[in-house]
């Protein structure tokens, strides 16, 4: 089972909607729970109720990948609240999640893709290379099946 290592979650979109104009000012928030509403997301993020059936109800991050990313490009003081991912997980590869059902913590969940990385991804980190570096390590995009709270893990 993996563990949860950071829970982040942003009130507002920065990148989204935000295409030739500079990204928005929405804080991301670091959390030590959160709940998670089966069919809607987490309460509280920009993605909550975003729209019916949305594949990216919430989105997970690899710490082996922030690791291994920050190591190959040698970007030591990234942070990895800059994936804009709402649960970076340890101990999990994400992508064989692609098209299962599996549980954190108690909470069901539906992995329904890669979070594609995108340009936005070189601006997040400061760095040209983020987004092709990221393709194929970007995240697991998830739907919610049950209600629960993810807390991090101690």
């Amino acid at each position: 089972m993996p563990v949860v290592r950071h829970i982040f979650i942003s009130p507002g979109h920065n990148y989204r909607g935000h295409h030739d104009q500079p990204p928005g000012p929405h804080p991301i928030l670091e959390v030590d729970a959160i709940e998670c509403v089966a069919g809607r997301g987490l309460r509280g993020d920009r993605y909550f109720d975003h729209q019916p059936d949305f594949k990216g109800q919430i989105t997970f991050f690899a710490a082996e990948m922030y690791e291994r990313m920050c190591r190959e490009l040698g970007l030591p003081d990234a942070s990895p609240a800059n994936f804009r991912r709402n649960v970076i997980t340890f101990g999990a590869d994400l992508n064989e999640l692609i098209g299962r059902e599996f549980e954190i913590q108690g909470v069901r969940f539906l992995g329904t893709e890669e979070c594609r990385p995108c340009y936005w991804m070189n601006e997040a980190f400061r760095d040209r290379r983020a987004e092709e570096w990221m393709r194929g390590n970007g995240g697991l995009r998830a739907k919610i099946l049950t209600d629960g709270v993810l807390r991090r893990d101690a």
